[in-house]
């Protein structure tokens, strides 16, 4: 087993896990079975303060730092160690799904209450944390409070961002009683493990019980804007029109294109498109649209960006028409820590888990994570890789089983004794 110990029959109680899952579901249930707790909301303090009582319960202390990110430890033999972390967030979207970040959090609760059944000492403290405004669905920036705690965006950025009706992060803090006396960023990491469902369908595609995350991919999010010149559709012959949206979709399948030439990781997305002046019969005299592209490094993104960047001058020189791209957003990829990877890898096999290297197309606090200290992330399948949807489903022994690697990953780091 991967903590090398006498402990390696040790397992997680699923139904208990799967319990829990379903009770916190229950705070925000919607009526096609899915879940809306947006962050900040009274929703989300009564999720915030379920999670924390159970927490409580475990006999785990409580830090909350003044983002709200909350950190649950049980304390080990060695409290001068810096803790072996996991966790995820509690927030999710409108029309969010049960098992998305909520997984994370509570298989981490998981295993200290398997840990506490057993009377089973750690090294290293053992910590699960939640973090703030993580889909970034009531404000941005996503991935809010984990990105405040790693130091990417400032505090104060993050407390003057506002929702659609004006009320601001650290209003509604304030509000719900959550912000805390720590300085984000102040509480120390000895390793991060985040369990979650795929939120694709890749895993289930073949058949495995476990991804073994190496990394998270890097996006590049662009405009793209095609102006032409609009007339009417009936007397402008075909050969004498500047029509913008025949140009752009040039452009829209060479972003599919350019993601096919760079596999097996590479993604190309048109996912927003604005016509103008969007009428049916008047030919398009302006097309501004998203460009999302994605692969597993930076040097493969920047090859898709060169690409794509040539394509357009090459288009506008033929067509003479102007075409602006604009980089808008931009996130590096972020491979994890090769001894965590390891660790989720040897515990997967150990307790005999079908398993394959996987990467993450989503973001996830884990990102922001690796850039403190080794990290690493475990996935499990979702019904038809649908997530982000009330549809969002996942089998009750895929959950279990994650929680399982997670537990034997975090005890080979956190040691029992």
């Amino acid at each position: 087993m991967a903590d090398g110990s006498k402990h390696a029959d040790l397992r997680v109680n699923g139904e208990r896990l799967w319990g829990s899952l379903m009770e916190l579901a229950q705070i925000g249930a919607t009526d096609k079975g899915g879940v809306c707790r947006l962050a900040l909301t009274d929703l989300d303090k009564q999720g915030r303060d379920l999670v924390t009582r159970w927490a409580r319960e475990a006999g785990l202390t409580v830090t909350i730092d003044k983002i709200g990110n909350g950190f649950l430890r049980r304390e080990g033999k060695n409290p001068a160690l810096a803790p072996i972390v996991t966790g995820s967030h509690i927030d999710t979207q409108p029309t969010g799904g049960k098992f998305d970040g909520n997984y994370g959090v509570l298989a981490g609760l998981e295993v200290v209450r398997t840990l506490n059944d057993h009377g089973i000492q750690t090294e290293a403290p053992i910590e699960v944390a939640f973090w703030t405004n993580e889909e970034g669905s009531r404000f941005v920036p996503v991935m809010m409070g984990s990105g405040v705690f790693a130091k990417a965006f400032s505090l104060e950025t993050a407390y003057a961002a506002v929702d659609t009706t004006g009320k601001s992060v650290k209003g509604e803090l304030e509000r719900i009683g959550y912000v805390g006396p720590e300085e984000p960023g102040a509480h120390p990491i000895g390793c991060y493990f985040e369990t979650h469902i795929e939120q694709g369908p890749v895993l289930e595609d073949h058949d495995v019980t476990i991804g073994v995350v190496t990394g998270v991919l890097g996006i590049r999010w662009y405009d793209c804007v095609v102006t032409g010149m609009e007339a009417h559709a009936g007397p402008t012959p075909m050969a004498l029109r500047k029509d913008a949206m025949q140009v752009a979709t040039r452009i829209m399948q060479e972003v599919v294109a350019i993601a096919h030439r760079f596999p097996p990781h590479g993604r190309g997305t048109v996912g927003m498109v604005h016509v103008h002046p969007n009428s049916r019969n008047v030919i398009p005299g302006r097309v501004k649209f998203s460009i999302d592209l994605r692969n597993a490094t930076d040097a493969l993104c920047d090859q898709m960006d060169a690409e794509i960047r040539a394509f357009i001058r090459k288009t506008s020189e033929e067509t003479k028409l102007p075409i602006t791209i604009e980089l808008v957003s931009s996130y590096p990829a972020q491979p994890f820590h090769a001894e965590c990877v390891e660790a989720v890898g040897n515990a997967a096999a150990a307790l005999g888990y079908s398993n394959m290297r996987a990467v993450s197309g989503a973001g996830h606090d884990a990102v922001y994570m690796a850039r403190l200290a080794p990290s690493g992330m475990i996935f499990i399948p979702c019904k038809d890789g649908i997530s982000h949807n009330e549809i969002e489903d996942a089998k009750p022994e895929h959950i279990t089983a994650g929680c399982n690697v997670l537990l034997h990953a975090m005890l080979s780091k956190a040691k029992a004794v």
